[in-house]
């Protein structure tokens, strides 16, 4: 009897596993109001929240804006760039 042995990608694995983070990066092109609709309608982010995201921004650069897996993470970073708002998955 022959056994199958299936090769796994652990690197690909590891990437789908591993918790990561939606970071949103400040820029002169959206306006507030913008950028905390959108966090609000792509990420579901109550006004609170998503006003302080906003001020983190302006204030640091860069906020961490969703926590998930990788593919949990995708189509809401790409629904922000969608909008033209500067988010990466790291």
């Amino acid at each position: 009897m022959t056994q199958v042995v299936e090769q796994i990608d652990v690197d690909q694995l590891l990437e789908n596993v591993l918790e990561k983070q939606i970071i949103v990066y400040n820029d002169n092109v959206n306006t507030f109001d913008w950028v905390i609709l959108s966090f609000m309608e792509v990420l579901e982010h109550t006004l609170h929240q998503a006003e302080q995201c906003a001020m983190i921004i302006h204030n640091r650069g860069k906020c961490s804006v969703k926590v998930g897996n990788q593919d949990e993470l995708k189509p809401y970073r790409d629904a922000l760039t969608e909008r033209g708002i500067n988010a990466k998955i790291e």
